[in-house]
């Protein structure tokens, strides 16, 4: 990170502020093409390394990359607040973001998707406990991000 002044270290910081948003843009790269995708997630954290949950339908382009270009890029940001000036130059902003990479693989055991979608609810409605039917687990693709580089920079 060039600006060693904005990196954010702390992980209770880091943690809190991935707790509280609601988009990771996952960033594929597609042939000469960089593909990037915003989507819901959902997260859990073991011994200090964060995986990430998003589901996606068992069709398209999303899809077939996540299986077939596993290596990705990842961002997820918020707290912006623009800061004023009386010259443009002077105009700047507040910011937290995260970029870092990772490996993507497609869950196929029905506990751990269990895991992945209630994650992915309670990060996007706060509540815990939800029943998913045979149905829909059978219809949703699960994949998980295994975050292999993480940094936190904020201003």
């Amino acid at each position: 990170m060039r600006r060693k002044d904005r990196e954010i270290t702390e992980k209770k910081q880091i943690e809190e502020f991935i707790a509280k948003e609601q988009i990771i843009r996952v960033g594929f790269y597609d042939e000469g093409d960089v593909y990037i995708v915003p989507v819901n997630y959902g997260y859990i954290t073991n011994e200090g390394r964060y995986t990430f949950f998003f589901h996606v339908a068992k069709a398209g382009r999303k899809y077939e990359l996540a299986k077939l270009k596993p290596l990705v890029g990842f961002e997820i940001d918020g707290k912006y607040e623009l800061t004023s000036g009386d010259i443009a130059c002077e105009y700047s902003c507040k910011f937290q973001s995260i970029i870092g990479s990772g490996k993507l693989a497609l869950i196929e055991d029905i506990s751990e998707k269990v895991i992945g979608l209630s994650a992915i609810m309670r990060q996007t409605t706060g509540r815990k406990n939800w029943d998913y039917g045979d149905d829909m687990l059978e219809e949703v693709a699960v994949f998980k991000l295994e975050v292999e580089k993480l940094s936190c920079k904020g201003k």
